[in-house]
């Protein structure tokens, strides 16, 4: 690409976004092509791979230049990784850490060589974490445990949480514990068992479904799962004992298997979050971060444990069988014929 058509789509994209001013169409700006680092923790995740794919195509589309790395769920690696990203002349990471607490040397060591960071989709904690872009994650769990009480409203529960290392995982919980704990206070709801699934394991998330419905002889009446991968471990494990569809499994991230099995009846609901929308978010704010422009998309505030961040919080969506075609279908998001073949 040239760079007068580089500087064009710079400017139109600016326009767009209401981030940087443009006098008229013709006016170009002056700034080198800026450069902008990605890490993401992992891409054995489909919703994982949807993010690298949606970052790719922006950067190509408005003219960025992206390199982009994957950590592989190693926190070393990662931080490896980022120093590798602003030593190749990156100006703004967006980072989604594999590990909130262990990232923040990340922050710290890329302010020191002039780089801003972005906290994608998990927060980076305690650190000057320059800009936050995620979803409500509170409201995630929320919308977990509304579709569970509403289906089993009193009975025996699991409830699996995420890796214990990713800040989001707590909020998820603390979101459906909202919902849940006052049935636990009235004792309509027993929890046997509340653990943390590391890495957000599927192999250890049916491993420990599959122990925990032979300690209680079958008798669980529904299932907390905090993300898709889980949830479809879950449900293997209570496949295996001829369960699959009678005890309630939630969900997150609308994986194809996950809507596959809501419309088969053996997963309950699962929270969409745009996350095509969400990597052209994260990508549009480092382009102002990177052309030295204030962000206009900041929508709210979340604290760190040291400073409160600026956010872009974008709104997730609960789908059960009801509305799946007209959340996921009719937006695009999956294919019809994928989903019910």
């Amino acid at each position: 690409m040239k760079k007068a058509m580089v500087s064009a789509l710079l400017c139109a994209a600016s326009l767009g976004l209401g981030m940087v001013g443009c006098s008229s169409g013709e006016k170009k700006v002056q700034q080198a092509v800026p450069k902008v680092g990605v890490s993401l923790p992992t891409q054995r995740e489909e919703r994982w791979v949807r993010d690298k794919v949606k970052m790719e195509q922006v950067c190509r589309d408005i003219g960025l230049e992206l390199v982009l790395k994957v950590a592989d769920n190693d926190a070393q690696r990662q931080d490896k990784q980022c120093d590798s990203l602003v030593a190749q002349g990156a100006k703004v990471l967006i980072v989604a850490p594999q590990d909130g607490k262990a990232a923040a040397s990340i922050v710290e060591k890329a302010h020191k060589a002039g780089a801003k960071v972005i906290a994608y989709d998990r927060m980076i904690l305690g650190a000057d974490v320059d800009l936050y872009v995620s979803f409500d994650n509170v409201k995630v769990g929320e919308l977990q445990g509304e579709a569970l009480s509403k289906l089993a409203p009193k009975g025996v529960y699991v409830v699996l949480s995420g890796s214990p290392d990713d800040n989001n995982a707590a909020q998820f919980r603390a979101g459906a514990m909202k919902v849940l704990q006052p049935l636990i206070d009235k004792k309509d709801i027993t929890v046997v068992l509340d653990q943390a699934i590391q890495d957000w394991s599927p192999a250890e998330a049916q491993k420990t479904m599959t122990a925990v419905l032979a300690a209680h002889k079958n008798k669980i009446d529904a299932v907390l799962a905090p993300n898709d991968g889980i949830a479809g471990a879950c449900i293997a494990a209570l496949e295996a004992q001829n369960l699959a569809g009678k005890v309630p499994v939630t969900g997150q991230d609308a994986d194809l298997a996950a809507a596959q099995r809501i419309v088969k009846g053996t997963q309950s609901m699962t929270v969409y979050k745009n996350t095509r929308k969400l990597g052209a978010v994260a990508v549009q704010a480092a382009l102002a971060m990177a052309m030295g422009q204030p962000v206009a998309m900041i929508n709210g505030k979340v604290n760190n444990g040291k400073v409160d961040v600026p956010a872009i919080l974008c709104d997730p969506i609960a789908v059960d069988k009801g509305n799946l075609d007209s959340a996921l279908i009719s937006s695009d998001y999956l294919k019809k014929e994928d989903v019910y073949k």
